[in-house]
C-alpha cells in the first residue's frame, strides 16, 4: 500500500504533461523570498543552503538582495539586520551548479539591488563569467510584443532588474564596452551623504550600471502605480512586485482589473515586513487571481508552504503550471468569490490504513489519530472534513484511498 501505484498522485503529472508553448505570463511560477534566509528575517544566517534546496524542490524564481561589500565584491544579505553575508560570486556560482538539477525550464533571479555603480559592474561580470551562454542577455526574437514561453528559454538565466531603455537600444549596444557607463533611475528612498542609510517616502537617483542593465530582457523590475498606469503605459517585458497587503486590498476592491493586470503582466506578490519569523500567507488567494510569482520563505513548514509544495508537485516538478483558461483569456468575467458556473463535484475517500505515524510524548506512544481532508480553491470551494478520533491508536497503519 505504500508504492507509487497506491498514492494519490497521478502518476502521468509526474512528468512535464502541459504545453510549454505559452508566454511566461500564462505560468504559475514556484518562487521564493529572501531565498538566502534559512531562518528569521533579521538575526537568523544566510546561507547557500537556501538557494540550493529552494532549486532542488524545483523552484524558478530566487531573490538576491545585493549590497556593496568590502574589496569592491557585492554581498548578499537582509539590509541593516543581523543576518550573516555572503558574496554574491559565491551565492550564483551555487545556483549555477543545481539550477537546471530538478527542471530544465527558466531561472529568474530576482535581484533586490542597493548597489553602487561599481559594484553593479563586478555583479554583472560575475553573472557573465558564471552562467556564460546560459545566461540571457539579447532578444529570441527581433521585435517581439509578447514574452517567450518556458520550452524557448529552456536552460536559461534571467536576470530581473531595474532597466534602462528599450530592448532595441540593448540589442544594438551588444558586444560593446558599457564599463563606467551608467544613468539614474528614480526610486522611493533617498541617499544621505557618506553612508549607505535609506528612508523611505523620499527620492532619489539610483544609478544603474548599464552592464548590469543590459543583462534584464524580459523580466524588467517596474514600480506598480495603479491599474490604469500599467494598461496604458506598462510594456510587454515590464514585471511589478507588490507586498501582500496591497495585493489583498486590491483583490478585494478590484478584482478584475487585478486579473485583467495578471493575464499581461507577470506579477510577484511577496511577504509583508512585519512578518520578522518567516511566517507565510496563504498563497492560494493570489493563485486565485492569476499572480504568477506568488514567493514564500521557503525555510518555513506550515499550510503556506503545504499548499506550495503541492501545486508545484503538478506538472513534473518543474516549477512552471499552466494558468487555467479563465484567468489567461482576455474575454473571462472570471471573479473568485462570486462563481456561478460549474457542477458540483463529489468526492469520496475511504480510509483504510496509516503508516509512519509520528510517536508522541506519552509513555504509552499511543495517540489520538484521525485524518483532515481540506480543499483549497476559491472560496466556494473552500471545504474541511475530519474523521472521528481513534483512541489510543497512534501506532496504527491510515492509508487514503479514493472510493
Amino acid at each position: 500500500m505504500d508504492s507509487r501505484e497506491c498514492l494519490l498522485f497521478k502518476n502521468e503529472c509526474r512528468k512535464v504533461y502541459q504545453d510549454m508553448t505559452h508566454p511566461l505570463n500564462d505560468y504559475f511560477i514556484s518562487s521564493s523570498h529572501n531565498t538566502y534566509l534559512v531562518s528569521d528575517q533579521l538575526l537568523g544566517p544566510s546561507d547557500l543552503w537556501g538557494y540550493v534546496s529552494a532549486l532542488v524542490k524545483g523552484c524558478r524564481c530566487l531573490e538576491i538582495d545585493c549590497w556593496d561589500g568590502a574589496q569592491n565584491e557585492p554581498v548578499v544579505y537582509h539590509g541593516y539586520t543581523l543576518t550573516s553575508k555572503l558574496l554574491f560570486k559565491t551565492v550564483i556560482q551555487a545556483i549555477h551548479k543545481y539550477a537546471f538539477m530538478t527542471s530544465d525550464y527558466p531561472v529568474v533571479l530576482s535581484l533586490e539591488n542597493h548597489c553602487s555603480t561599481a559594484q553593479q559592474e563586478v555583479m554583472a561580470d560575475n553573472l557573465q563569467a558564471t552562467f556564460g551562454e546560459s545566461l540571457l542577455s539579447d532578444m529570441l526574437d527581433d521585435f517581439p510584443d509578447t514574452l517567450p514561453s518556458p520550452e524557448a528559454l529552456k536552460f536559461k538565466i534571467l536576470v530581473k532588474n531595474k532597466k534602462i531603455g528599450t530592448l532595441k537600444e540593448t540589442h544594438e549596444r551588444k558586444g560593446s564596452d558599457k564599463r563606467g557607463d551608467n544613468q539614474d533611475k528614480e526610486t522611493g528612498v533617498k541617499k544621505l551623504p557618506g553612508v549607505m542609510l535609506f528612508k523611505k517616502k523620499k527620492t532619489r537617483k539610483l544609478k544603474i550600471a548599464l552592464a548590469l542593465s543590459d543583462l534584464v530582457i524580459y523580466t524588467k523590475a517596474e514600480k506598480f502605480k495603479s491599474f490604469q498606469h500599467s494598461r496604458l503605459y506598462q510594456q510587454f517585458n515590464e514585471n511589478n512586485s507588490i507586498g501582500e497587503t496591497q495585493a489583498r486590498k486590491l483583490s478585494k476592491l478590484r478584482v478584475h482589473e487585478f486579473i485583467f493586470h495578471t493575464r499581461k503582466f507577470i506579477t510577484r506578490i511577496y511577504p509583508k515586513a512585519t512578518r520578522a519569523d518567516s511566517s507565510n500567507f496563504n498563497p492560494q488567494e493570489f493563485w486565485n487571481i492569476g499572480c504568477q510569482m506568488v514567493a514564500l520563505n521557503f525555510q518555513t513548514p506550515g499550510l503556506p508552504m503545504d499548499l506550495q509544495n503541492g501545486k508545484f508537485l503538478d506538472n513534473g516538478g518543474s516549477g512552471y503550471i499552466l494558468k487555467p483558461h479563465f484567468l489567461r483569456e482576455s474575454k473571462s468575467y472570471f471573479n473568485p468569490s462570486n462563481i456561478k458556473e460549474g457542477m458540483p463535484i463529489t468526492l469520496t475517500i475511504r480510509l483504510i490504513s496509516g503508516i509512519q505515524l509520528p510517536l508522541t510524548h506519552s509513555s504509552s506512544n499511543k495517540g489520538d489519530s484521525l485524518v483532515i481532508i481540506e480543499v483549497f480553491g476559491v472560496p466556494n470551494d473552500q471545504m474541511k472534513q475530519q474523521t472521528r478520533v481513534i483512541k489510543k491508536n497512534g501506532q496504527g497503519n491510515m492509508v487514503i484511498i479514493p472510493a
